[in-house]
């Protein structure tokens, strides 16, 4: 089975027509390097993957070799040359080149922060990122989108031919990333430490970050684990959601909540291996809160993206920012949800535009002036 991703298609197509150079980047096997293939054939001299010697051997000098190309040249697994945007910003920044002469696509499995340790192509390059499979993509049949937050959406997890095959990827795919990703960026810790930081971080997956139990289990620093978070965060496997602060008369909550970005790498960490085991998880609700607010930050492409909590109790799962709108989103897991007291408190304080709730059902209808109740399927149209 091949699914189609036209959107994504469609932004690299568009970027490529506007920039000198654009970074793909996203987790290892998501699907950075299919995109690619479509705008090149990898048998051309123009297409490098680091990953294979003979293209390391002739990057050897990057000056000589990529100098005389012209038309686009695409550079997979950047970050195994991470003195290379060196060599690229003195191209791209030659007077004599134009549009066309040595375009740049860059393939990463990190943010470019991370991959580029010794040149920043900022302002050079636009950034587009690949995730896995969303709900656009998959579609919205019942069976499809419980696969989809099961497996979660990388393309080998999702696609597998049952539930089993697809948990031995993804441990296979934690381990790949603890022992040989996040080493080549430079995050250095035992790979037996890093899995059970991992495996730990699952237990926080929809809650508020601190720092200090997992350091005291693991036996490390707070500085050590902010750090092995921050590692986490800029490969694509977790997401930091910061707080919103308003200038309010009450006391806000200021560390971020942590969300595992893919829900089949969370519940393989979880032990939970089929939809059974996971409507029975006492992390069901949780997993199914973020598995929602991927699918709303993947298909709003908000400018900006905050919670907000106050420490007498009001919170909103997601604030967002797009157009010069504040957007209010509640997540619930429930048949038939209802308006909340903390619901009235966010759309008063913050000043929202509209607040949805979305939930898994099927009809959408509203609560109150300016509250509605959204199916997650309904995101789409």
């Amino acid at each position: 089975m091949f699914i189609e991703r036209r959107q994504l298609t469609s932004q690299l197509t568009g970027l490529l027509n506007s920039f000198r150079a654009v970074e793909l980047v996203g987790p290892r096997q998501v699907g950075k390097t299919t995109l690619a293939r479509q705008f090149i054939d990898v048998a051309s001299p123009q297409y490098f993957d680091l990953e294979d010697p003979l293209s390391r051997q002739r990057l050897a000098d990057p000056m000589s070799t990529l100098a005389g190309l012209n038309g686009l040249v695409v550079i997979d697994k950047i970050q195994h040359l991470p003195a290379l945007p060196e060599t690229l910003r003195v191209l791209m920044d030659r007077p004599d080149r134009m549009h066309l002469n040595g375009q740049y696509l860059l393939l990463g499995s990190a943010a470019p922060r991370v991959m580029h340790k010794s040149e920043s192509l900022l302002g050079r390059a636009v950034t587009l990122e690949v995730g896995g499979f969303d709900i656009s993509e998959t579609g919205t049949d019942p069976e499809a989108l419980q696969q989809l937050w099961l497996r979660g959406g990388f393309p080998a997890a999702y696609l597998a031919p049952d539930d089993a095959v697809s948990t031995q990827w993804r441990h296979a795919a934690i381990q790949r990333h603890v022992s040989g990703d996040l080493p080549l960026l430079g995050m250095n810790a035992p790979a037996p430490l890093m899995t059970r930081f991992w495996q730990m971080l699952a237990h926080y997956h929809g809650q508020t970050w601190n720092a200090a139990e997992p350091a005291r289990s693991l036996g490390i620093s707070e500085q050590t684990v902010r750090r092995y978070l921050d590692y986490l965060t800029q490969t694509f496997m977790v997401r930091q959601l910061q707080p919103w602060h308003e200038n309010l008369a009450k006391r806000q909550v200021k560390a971020p909540k942590i969300y595992f970005r893919d829900t089949g790498l969370l519940h393989a960490l979880l032990g939970i291996r089929t939809l059974p085991q996971l409507l029975a998880h006492p992390l069901c609700g949780a997993s199914w809160e973020g598995f929602a607010l991927e699918q709303v930050l993947r298909i709003a492409q908000p400018d900006q993206a905050y919670f907000w909590a106050t420490h007498q109790g009001a919170e909103l799962d997601l604030l967002l920012f797009k157009d010069n709108r504040r957007i209010g989103v509640e997540f619930k897991r429930s048949d038939a949800p209802k308006l909340t007291p903390s619901m009235r408190i966010a759309l008063e304080d913050l000043k929202l535009d509209a607040l949805y709730v979305v939930y898994p059902g099927l009809h959408r209808y509203a609560l109150a002036s300016e509250v509605e109740a959204v199916p997650l399927t309904a995101l789409l149209t």
